[in-house]
């Protein structure tokens, strides 16, 4: 994937890395960014990028983005939320509300854009993940689940996406200095460094970015005993 000269649909662009992924890529060479948040008016304006409406969880706003922006080359879902909390005792509502955004709005996105990408020569989606996909840590069962199960459908787009030329990346990283994180006192990750890495990775066809020292190491874990990873079942 070449980022020089692509155009790119950053979703979740108003903030955090979404709003780093919309500044390195034109830095990098893109001639446009759309940068989609469910209030346009937040996203920062600046020369080579439009600022769209899109909810991912909003069909219409979906359908609206691909039928206003067919030249995409580059799908980059990176909206998300994590409001869930514990599977037992929280409300399903929340629950519900991780996976409508993290699976359900990844993948309709991703199953609206894919057209657009073929026409377009195939170019490439990216997902953003986290280490939390591969493990549960404190009272995060909703939105691990939900990470879960978006890496599933990232491995499965891969897949189907290999026909007509998408190159499909997953990004797996533990806490990022945004404001999702805000309340975590420990080490962060940089999210111009998340955000260097990734395009790195699409330039070198790769399938797959650990961001980190804790997300390389748990993702090597998953073939040992489960006690490794949690230690109270030990």
């Amino acid at each position: 994937m070449r980022i020089e000269d692509s155009v790119a649909l950053v979703t979740g662009a108003n903030r955090g890395l979404g709003r780093a992924f919309t500044r390195t890529l034109l830095d990098r060479g893109a001639r446009r960014v759309y940068a989609g948040a469910r209030d346009p008016g937040t996203v920062p304006a600046g020369e080579g990028i439009t600022p769209v409406k899109l909810d991912i969880t909003n069909p219409e706003d979906i359908a609206d983005a691909v039928r206003r922006h067919p030249d995409v080359t580059l799908l980059i879902n990176n909206a998300g939320v994590s409001g869930g909390g514990s599977l037992l005792a929280s409300p399903v509502e929340g629950i519900r509300g991780d996976f409508e955004t993290n699976f359900f709005g990844t993948l309709n996105v991703s199953r609206a854009f894919a057209p657009v990408l073929a026409a377009n020569g195939g170019g490439a989606l990216v997902n953003v993940l986290s280490v939390l996909s591969f493990v549960t840590m404190g009272p995060s069962g909703s939105y691990s689940a939900s990470k879960s199960a978006e890496w599933s459908l990232t491995n499965a787009l891969r897949l189907e996406l290999r026909e007509q030329g998408t190159q499909v990346l997953g990004v797996h990283v533990g806490y990022i200095d945004t404001d999702m994180a805000a309340h975590i006192t420990g080490p962060k990750n940089r999210p111009e460094d998340v955000v260097a890495q990734v395009l790195d990775a699409l330039a070198e066809g790769r399938h797959e970015v650990l961001a980190d020292d804790l997300t390389r190491t748990v993702k090597g874990a998953l073939s040992g005993d489960l006690a490794g990873l949690y230690p109270a079942l030990a």
